[in-house]
């Protein structure tokens, strides 16, 4: 085993979750282990390091635990993440969220509770720290680095739009489940012959209905990065329908697709720690339009629609291949890191091979589709062309 090197190693998930943590947490802790590290898994993302007590005597088993090799391998294999998630933002905390022992000193609308975290850090004895999340998530994890944390970060994102990396663990995942629901549906748009509307992830980049459109699980996809023409769209998708045998025809609409003209659809206005109003509802109001347009372009008939929100079936369930296996070298490359003294990292795939970038990276730059380069405009899909070189995935963090 060679020479035993020490310190503690604090892993935490931030965000929502996706199929696919549980092995990078499996990752980290085995070979952190074998080097001689202590593993702490902080619980709920930043909630949970914000909250802990700082007295010895105290309950914070909410808060932390110590893993080991056996507590990891048993989730391992299982989606979701078992050390729990949230989406606090410990440098953005309203009044009413900032932990009770400490409402007394954080009295003010927004409260910056990032000198807490800091000391809570420190006396759990935290030398190095490994969050695993999105680029709201990782944007925090930057702050902690300039105040002088030693961080190293692991992307993970349905989405894939964590700047600086071609690929976010639990993309694979997503799109796995994204062709094999549409794919599912297609036997009821076909029997009925409708137009199928399926709603999918995507706030402010269309990866999630781009790739499964590009594999063949939809005639035309709507994405956050261009405006879309409904009257056009419809036009499209009964030309489908009509040359289609089985009288279907199929649309994915990323939730954060809007209308020319139009703005994001929110499910109501309340927002989360970032700033994010949830949304939804973009899927109903096309169904319902392109139905009410659907007479013009077919020969005065009305089609119906099924419309369907995939929403969470999408990020539930195990991790496919490709979500256990990325994870699994994601948790080592961050290993390597900290063995080198290297840290203000995020590893990253990119052109096919691992690597990792400064970690700021997530808070300078944004990740979207490269339209472009991508996307067909005037046929509402991607453009298949240009593959040669390209990663995996098509379509990278340069575009």
């Amino acid at each position: 085993m060679g020479k035993k090197k020490t310190g503690v190693i604090g892993i935490l998930t931030g965000g929502g979750d996706v199929p696919g943590l549980n092995p990078a947490i499996r990752a980290v802790t085995i070979r952190a282990i074998r080097e001689g590290y202590q593993v702490i898994g902080l619980r709920r993302g930043w909630a949970g390091v914000t909250e802990i007590i700082r007295e010895k005597d105290a309950d914070n088993s909410l808060n932390y635990q110590s893993l080991t090799e056996e507590s990891v391998n048993k989730a391992g294999r299982t989606g979701g993440t078992f050390l729990h998630t949230s989406r606090t933002k410990p440098s953005k905390m309203s009044k009413d969220d900032v932990p009770a022992y400490l409402k007394d000193k954080y009295i003010t609308e927004e409260n910056d509770l990032t000198p807490e975290v800091l000391k809570n850090l420190d006396w759990l004895g935290v030398d190095y720290l490994i969050p695993i999340g999105g680029d709201d998530t990782l944007s925090y994890a930057v702050r902690l680095f300039q105040e002088g944390l030693k961080v190293v970060a692991i992307p993970k994102t349905m989405d894939n739009d964590v700047p600086g990396t071609d690929y976010c663990i639990g993309f694979s995942t997503c799109v796995t489940r994204t062709i094999a629901l549409t794919n599912s549906l297609r036997t009821i748009a076909g029997s009925h012959e409708r137009f199928l509307v399926l709603e999918v992830f995507g706030r402010y980049a269309g990866f999630t209905a781009m790739l499964p459109t590009m594999a063949g699980a939809a005639h035309r996809c709507v994405i956050p990065e261009y405006k879309f023409d409904i009257e056009k769209l419809t036009e499209l998708m009964t030309y489908d329908r009509n040359r289609n045998p089985s009288r279907y025809s199929v649309v994915l609409v990323s939730e954060g697709a809007m209308f020319e003209g139009g703005e994001m659809v929110f499910a109501d206005r309340s927002t989360d720690a970032y700033g994010h109003a949830k949304l939804g509802g973009i899927g109903d109001l096309v169904a319902s339009r392109i139905k009410e347009l659907s007479a013009k372009h077919n020969n005065g008939k009305t089609v119906n629609t099924i419309d369907q929100k995939l929403g969470y079936m999408v990020r539930g369930g195990d991790p496919d291949a490709i979500d256990s296996v990325v994870p699994m070298a994601f948790g080592n490359l961050a290993l390597d890191l900290l063995l080198k003294g290297i840290h203000g990292r995020l590893v990253v795939l990119k052109n096919g091979r691992y690597d990792n970038v400064p970690l700021d990276v997530v808070t300078g730059t944004k990740k979207v589709v490269n339209v472009d380069h991508f996307y067909d405009i005037e046929r509402y899909r991607p453009k298949y062309e240009n593959f040669e070189m390209k990663p995996l995935f098509i379509m990278t963090s340069e575009g």
